[in-house]
């Protein structure tokens, strides 16, 4: 006789876990008052982080720009999900063990990617891990080819990550430098994703199924959760 796990799908369990934990320990925003997170994996374990809501709704409306030659860091997830029309999908890690990687290098190297290959570089949720941020980006510009688009996520706030060094916390304002210096001004765009209860939300651990569609959408460039960058390569 099957048991219960083997009756329901995986991704089912997963749901009615995230649910359980939900209705276990319930989030009353306006009377919380914690040192300590509702969740401590960023709302992982309750269902779709705040954060990563804005970071695929960013990546969903730039799914014209994933396509021909495609980079991504760690997996090639967002490539699968958002691309259109990608002939060739890379990854890369610094970690030579990580089998879905096709290319090893330290992004901050030099030379560590091919020079004018790729048409979109996908690059979500890592500048804060690397100290050489300008390293980085010439990195990025170096490896596209003209006309190539780097689609960039950062933190404006966050928890700090406790298996990795975490250096950065980015707004607007510097994105636009720093990106600018390697781009050029005029070929970069900014767009910033949250609101004073998302960003409250998101530290607490909170989770985007805990909060409805207006307060998710809404932006005040005061409170920003995520930094979404389109950068082109002329």
């Amino acid at each position: 006789m099957l048991n219960w796990k083997e009756k329901i799908p995986a991704e089912r369990r997963r749901e009615l876990l995230q649910r359980w934990r939900r209705l276990l320990r319930p989030a009353w925003l306006g009377t919380v008052r914690t040192t300590h997170p509702i969740s401590d994996g960023w709302g992982f374990d309750r269902g779709t982080p705040v954060d990563r809501y804005y970071i695929e709704h960013f990546l969903d409306e730039h799914r014209s720009d994933i396509h021909g030659c495609v980079l991504e860091v760690k997996d090639n997830d967002y490539t699968n999900r958002f691309g259109v029309g990608v002939e060739r999908s890379e990854v890369l890690d610094i970690n030579a063990h990580n089998p879905r990687a096709t290319i090893i290098g330290d992004l901050a190297a030099d030379n560590a990617l091919p020079p004018n290959t790729f048409d979109c570089f996908i690059l979500t949720q890592t500048l804060q891990f690397i100290y050489d941020t300008r390293a980085v980006l010439a990195q990025a510009h170096r490896c596209l080819r003209p006309g190539g688009v780097l689609l960039v996520t950062v933190p404006a706030l966050s928890k700090l990550d406790r298996r990795l060094t975490d250096y950065w916390r980015f707004t607007p304002a510097s994105c636009a430098l720093l990106f600018g210096e390697v781009f050029g001004a005029d070929n970069v765009n900014i767009e910033s994703f949250g609101n004073v209860l998302t960003a409250v939300s998101f530290l607490l651990g909170m989770a985007k199924q805990e909060l409805v569609q207006r307060e998710l959408d809404e932006v005040d460039k005061f409170f920003p959760v995520i930094i979404g960058v389109r950068a082109v390569k002329r």
